[in-house]
């Protein structure tokens, strides 16, 4: 079913999808995202928080696009190492950078994303007042990120407690992000939705882990994938 579901992503060696992930599957959420994106080869990609960077050599290699795959906890010479391996250096550039230090100039990218990252510094009220001014208007912004298919409530379900740290508290569904986005005035918000496919990718990323236990307890109540796609306003006259 994944093969189909992700024909991109499926002709990518196992082993190395593996070693790269740092969480679900980089390039199935990659090839997700750009399913509701532009995507134009030589476009200038910001790849914000892209871990190892297989989601910017997917985009490189499969879209066509020039690549900044900026990430702070992944040093960028071992970036490097793994990029020059895919045969890519004149198309992704590593940057090892802080996402609320950015050494870009403003308007600079024809789309920026965030693959499984956004959450550890987006749900910052004045996040995307920052973020924005690096895209060139009329862009997209895309991030696909955990989190839930329903709202938690007051009280945390029982089965997710032996899953649950602080940072899960960043989780959130797609109507609040859509909601975070939109209301900022900064964006037209053109796509928030769950992948209904969630439960089988979290189940096969964590075949074995700590973590299968509570997805399989779960069974897709809660935890989920959710995808944010938005256009970037005009550019200010006058």
């Amino acid at each position: 079913m994944w093969p189909e579901r992700f024909p991109r992503s499926a002709g990518y060696d196992a082993e190395w999808q593996r070693g790269c992930a740092m969480g679900p599957n980089p390039l199935w959420l990659t090839e997700w995202l750009h399913e509701a994106m532009d995507r134009e080869p030589g476009m200038r990609v910001f790849d914000l928080g892209c871990g190892r960077a297989s989601s910017s050599i997917f985009l490189a290699r499969e879209l066509g696009m020039r690549v900044w795959a900026t990430d702070l906890w992944i040093a960028a010479d071992e970036n490097w190492t793994r990029i020059c391996d895919a045969g890519l250096r004149n198309e992704v550039t590593p940057i090892h950078a802080n996402a609320r230090s950015l050494p870009y100039a403003k308007g600079f990218f024809d789309a920026i994303v965030a693959i499984d990252s956004y959450i550890y510094f987006g749900t910052d009220d004045l996040y995307l007042d920052y973020l924005v001014p690096f895209a060139a208007p009329g862009s997209q912004i895309g991030v696909v990120m955990p989190g839930f298919a329903q709202d938690i409530g007051e009280e945390l379900p029982e089965h997710l407690r032996p899953f649950w740290g602080q940072d899960f508290w960043s989780w959130h569904p797609a109507a609040w992000w859509r909601h975070h986005w939109a209301r900022t005035g900064l964006v037209d918000v053109q796509c928030a939705d769950n992948l209904p496919e969630a439960t089988e990718l979290w189940q096969r990323t964590e075949e074995g882990g700590e973590e299968a236990h509570v997805v399989e307890a779960d069974n897709g109540r809660y935890m989920g994938m959710i995808r944010l796609v938005a256009r970037t306003g005009p550019a200010e006259t006058g």
